[in-house]
């Protein structure tokens, strides 16, 4: 039987937005991560992060800043006896043309290799329009939530996510619930 995956976007997401994010120490995780993280997990979904950092590009900070508070994120969620899989993220500036920046597929299709996950069980969650369309063009289901960019995202969408709600909680919440059998998809968004 092959794997169900989350794919979190990074920044509004599962941590505090900070523009252009470089320490360890302004990382923050919203208060109820750890709670949707472990419904999530409890349901059997694996866990990965996808990630749009051009700050590397525009010199900003570097690889091991993104690796170090990567690190970081995966201490505080192992401490809860949870894990992040794999961190992607694309270091190219936004008009660089390459296959891994959000909405192209790249990042989720790297964080799939060899790891057995049927895409279309899987669910992207994130906060910006770029996020809802990487999901879509993978095959995934998609949520978006309100935090972060997420309230000024939802009125530039093209197409509507599965889910719109107010937080990862929430779509953890959700998600569980269709993956029982106890929400539908019609009934899903407000």
């Amino acid at each position: 039987m092959k794997n169900k995956a989350i794919f979190l976007d990074r920044d509004g997401t599962l941590i505090h937005e900070v523009n252009f994010l470089s320490t360890v120490e302004e990382t923050r995780l919203f208060d109820f991560s750890i709670e949707a993280l472990s419904l999530l997990r409890d349901s059997g979904f694996k866990f990965f992060i996808t990630t749009n950092q051009s700050g590397i590009a525009r010199g900003l900070f570097d690889e091991s800043a993104v690796n170090a508070i990567h690190l970081h994120i995966n201490e505080i969620l192992n401490q809860a006896g949870l894990n992040i899989e794999k961190f992607e993220f694309c270091r190219h500036f936004p008009d660089e043309g390459c296959s891994c920046r959000k909405p192209n597929p790249g990042m989720i299709e790297r964080a799939v290799d060899g790891m057995d996950i049927d895409l279309s069980e899987s669910w992207v969650i994130g906060d910006k329009k770029l996020d809802i369309e990487m999901g879509m063009n993978a095959g995934t289901k998609c949520a978006l939530v309100r935090t972060g960019y997420g309230e000024k995202h939802q009125e530039t969408l093209d197409r509507k996510p599965d889910l719109i709600v107010e937080n990862l909680l929430e779509a953890a919440r959700k998600i569980v619930e269709m993956d029982n059998g106890q929400l539908t998809m019609d009934n899903s968004l407000p």
